[in-house]
């Protein structure tokens, strides 16, 4: 039996990685397992992707408050009970989230996964004000939002790998955004 795996594993003759599968695109610095963890964990993030985006947003405005000024529509709004519930908020949260969620479901295509932030970069350099180290300012935010909402579901594992994702993609934004 063991020996029917063995050739089974091999059959195609490469023996590279057989031991590991590899990387899918080497600019990528996600495994396909870890890919596919991803993709898996991210099912409970998409259902609540306008209660992740508003939570990414109150913990931006939390972390840098000069943030908030930039959203035209929500600049007044004073306290994080007015924000939580503002329909204007939950808008943009949910936008930014279909965004991620875009990214997310096409990571292993690549050029797809990158055309999606060079879209989104340049939507931002229309912003007043913005400046592209600003997508750096999103890493933390947006990994606290992400485990407010699994709970019990975002491991130790899963923080790695949303660490690797959130800054491979926010290093692409800022690249495309300069």
């Amino acid at each position: 039996m063991a020996e029917g795996a063995s050739i089974n594993s091999g059959g195609g003759g490469d023996t590279r990685g057989s031991h590991q599968p590899p990387t899918p695109d080497p600019r990528l610095p996600l495994t396909a397992m870890q890919i596919f963890k991803l993709k898996k964990n991210w099912k409970g993030v998409k259902r609540r992707l306008d209660d992740t985006g508003v939570e990414m947003l109150i913990r931006l405005f939390r972390l840098e408050p000069s943030t908030q000024a930039q959203f035209r529509d929500i600049r007044h709004l004073d306290t994080e009970e007015q924000l939580r519930t503002s329909e204007e908020l939950e808008k943009h949260g949910g936008a930014m989230m279909a965004s991620l969620d875009e990214i997310v479901n096409n990571i292993e295509n690549v050029d797809e996964a990158l055309e999606k932030m060079s879209q989104v970069a340049q939507q931002h350099r229309q912003i007043q004000g913005f400046t592209a180290e600003q997508f750096l300012l999103m890493e933390q935010p947006f990994l606290d939002a992400i485990r407010i909402i699994l709970e019990d579901r975002f491991t130790d594992n899963m923080d790695t790998i949303y660490r690797i994702l959130i800054k491979f993609i926010l290093d692409h934004l800022v690249k495309a955004a300069s």
